[in-house]
């Protein structure tokens, strides 16, 4: 840490000191604005019936790969509504989706134009991030396309659930807070760091209930971006394949207590696909599971994490009852049939 002092000679004597930390990230918003904001555009979907809305994606692959949410392209997947992509020149270009994943709130979609001469966002390291470290937000909050908001990275590794109106729940991963603003239409879109590398998609923001208990409104402060080590490598799948594949457990459970009111104490395995993962470790219906990967089971929640922090072929070790009687095994996860 260097400190410089600078005393001035009045009323006894001001003391100021000039504090410089020895990490030197610091952002010019301008200059990654400039930088960045061409690799970005603004994504609009209109259905067959004329409604329609508005997120952000970013170029991140030659050929007009745009990576961006699930959610925002949602009503195009079944083939009834257009894709609109916005660059931040104001040409714009139909676009196509490519392949979207629901469960981790991800989606590719192609430019018919394929973003010719369009320069590609960089994809940063976001396991280097740090907690304190000035970020900067890109997008088309409510449609103002080309905004640009900053602020810091508040915290990592945040799991964020994500509910549907259908009932399904999305699940944001290691997810980066931020205080920069993020708004409705911001989805999808860069957060970048200071060198203009993407290290999150910007997904989802916590809001302040009503009196009612209804969240709603804008930015507070606490906005959460999927960080590139998730989306990356499942974006490359979309691509490839048109779908992310996560592994199975090959089981369904619900949450038990010893009693009413009382916290959970274990996982009731309700089914056992034939020849599935579980089957074949010698799960049954009615046993109730203790023990996931070397943490209590507590919520069907950890189910899911477990399939999207592993891939196929894991083994996932468990500890499960029957009939009174401890017993352990271990789970290898299979590819989805």
């Amino acid at each position: 840490m260097a400190v410089a002092a600078v005393v001035a000679g009045l009323l006894g004597g001001l003391v100021v000191l000039a504090v410089q930390d020895d990490d030197d990230r610091s952002c010019s918003a301008i200059s990654v604005a400039r930088d960045v904001l061409p690799s970005v555009v603004t994504v609009s979907v209109t259905t067959a019936a004329g409604s329609g809305g508005n997120g952000t994606g970013a170029l991140f692959k030659e050929g007009g790969y745009i990576l961006t949410n699930q959610h925002v392209i949602a009503a195009a997947e079944a083939g009834d509504a257009n894709v609109t992509v916005h660059y931040s020149d104001g040409t714009t270009s139909a676009a196509t989706v490519v392949g979207a994943d629901f469960t981790t709130d991800l989606a590719v979609i192609k430019a018919d134009d394929g973003a010719a001469d369009r320069p590609l966002l960089e994809a940063g390291d976001s396991e280097d991030v740090l907690v304190g470290e000035p970020v900067v937000a890109l997008g088309a909050p409510l449609g103002l396309s080309n905004t640009v908001t900053a602020g810091i990275v508040s915290a990592l590794g945040r799991y964020v659930p994500v509910p549907a109106e259908t009932g399904r729940v999305a699940h944001l991963l290691d997810a980066i807070q931020t205080d920069a603003a993020i708004n409705p239409g911001n989805s999808g879109g860069p957060l970048v760091d200071c060198s203009g590398s993407q290290i999150g998609v910007n997904s989802a923001i916590s809001t302040v209930p009503n009196r009612e208990g209804v969240a709603g409104g804008g930015s507070v402060g606490l906005g959460f971006a999927i960080p590139m080590s998730v989306a990356e490598p499942i974006a490359e799948q979309l691509i490839d394949t048109g779908r992310a594949d996560h592994p199975v457990l090959g089981l369904a459970a619900r949450t038990v207590t010893d009693a009413e009111g009382q916290p959970t104490t274990g996982l009731e395995v309700t089914a056992v696909v034939p020849a599935g993962p579980a089957a074949r470790a010698g799960l049954e219906v009615g046993d109730t599971i203790v023990d996931l990967d070397g943490s209590p089971a507590r919520n069907t929640e950890q189910l899911v994490l477990m399939t999207l922090r592993h891939d196929i072929g894991d083994t996932i070790p468990v500890t499960y009852l029957r009939a009174g009687e401890e017993h352990t095994t271990e789970i290898t996860l299979d590819a989805p049939r």
